[in-house]
């Protein structure tokens, strides 16, 4: 069956070859679900995520690709547990998001989109305005004025153009929805193309562990594009009779911003009311995630749970983590907080098998880490 977008909440289909960033009504679009791939359909010749372009809905056939995916995965001691920590910030651009930006930039641009316009706290801009620059397509960056300088500074080398916006992170998305008349915009929170990008972090996975697939994936979470992405690898994976599991899923996320959190604890999948404060986990500060019903019920289905954590849990894990020779960035440390959490409340095992995703690199964060080691928590948030 020929793939399409699809609007969960209606069922309403638009075809793949129009670009597209939501449906008529302006809700959040995703992919007809896939069938999957096979070991057999791994493209060998290729070291980066594109060895799993056989999982794309659409040839793609001239990619924007700087090498993103194949990060290292590697095995630590965490008391009595042995977790894999996935280093994401092995990417061109330090950072996960470079697995959804390769191909919803390149597909983009093979639809004859030159133009593009992205609204990010830091990491999802940077990645847009490398890969722009890599393709040859102008990029606009709507970022909110309190955002990370570094990233500030790593969007306007790459050649972007970057307005800063006053107010919270939901500011710099109405301006961009508001913009968006004038120039394409290639969100990687409403781009479904985003998440056949991020999805590749499943597949890789899963033939890093001699495909299978693990018992847990633990990883912080703001929009939830990894949480999807995972999600939607694993189960093509089983639809392809590669699996016969699916890993549960577990999102942690700062008790100062926890929507995701506070909806799967009330047993919903709409907003629940809670205090939103500000966050080291920048990263993740994300008031009214996008997708919130789809990622509560990616973590449902697969029988995990969420964690939120306090902001000196999350100081001290990348203290922690650091000791183990890993500087992730403070919103990487969310997850490692959380996964210590989770094994204290026997929600994950020592004889399981559990994969930590580490989403970026603690370079980024090199001003707020020098606090971290000679101030007090209070000059961080």
């Amino acid at each position: 069956m020929k793939s399409h977008y699809v609007e969960p909440l209606s069922g309403t289909t638009y075809p793949l070859d129009t670009p597209r960033w939501c449906s008529d009504d302006r809700r959040p679009l995703m992919i007809s679900p896939l069938a999957g791939m096979s070991r057999d359909d791994i493209d060998r010749q290729l070291r980066s995520q594109w060895r799993y372009r056989a999982s794309l809905p659409v040839e793609i056939v001239s990619p924007i690709s700087m090498g993103e995916g194949c990060t290292p995965l590697i095995q630590k001691t965490w008391d009595d547990h042995r977790p894999y920590f996935k280093l994401e910030w092995f990417s061109p651009t330090s950072s996960f998001k470079d697995r959804g930006t390769t191909v919803m930039l390149s597909m983009l641009r093979q639809q004859g989109i030159a133009s593009v316009l992205e609204d990010s706290s830091g990491n999802g801009g940077a990645s847009v305005a490398a890969y722009g620059a890599a393709g040859t397509m102008r990029v606009k960056i709507l970022a909110p004025a309190y955002a990370s300088p570094a990233k500030i500074a790593q969007m306007r080398a790459y050649g972007a153009e970057v307005q800063l916006v006053d107010g919270p992170r939901q500011a710099c998305e109405d301006e961009a929805v508001r913009q968006s008349s004038s120039i394409f915009y290639a969100s990687h929170n409403w781009q479904p193309f985003f998440l056949e990008g991020t999805k590749s972090v499943g597949y890789e996975i899963w033939e890093d562990l001699n495909f299978q697939a693990p018992d847990n994936i633990v990883m912080p979470a703001g929009a939830g594009s990894n949480v999807l992405g995972c999600y939607l690898a694993f189960s093509e994976l089983m639809r392809a009779g590669q699996i016969h599991k699916m890993p549960k899923l577990f999102v942690c996320q700062p008790l100062n911003c926890s929507p995701i959190d506070a909806s799967f604890q009330a047993g919903v999948t709409t907003p629940v009311s809670r205090e939103i404060r500000k966050t080291v986990s920048e990263g993740t500060a994300i008031a009214h995630p996008l997708r919130l019903a789809q990622v509560v019920n990616a973590v449902r289905e697969t029988g995990g749970t969420t964690v939120a954590v306090e902001e000196e849990a999350i100081v001290e894990a990348l203290r922690r983590i650091a000791r183990l020779g890993l500087l992730p960035e403070l919103t990487s440390a969310t997850a490692v907080a959380g996964f210590d959490r989770l094994t204290q409340v026997g929600a994950i095992r020592a004889r399981e098998e559990t994969v930590v995703l580490l989403t970026g690199t603690g370079i980024k964060n090199a001003g707020a880490i020098a606090e971290m080691y000679s101030q007090t928590l209070d000059t961080l948030v």
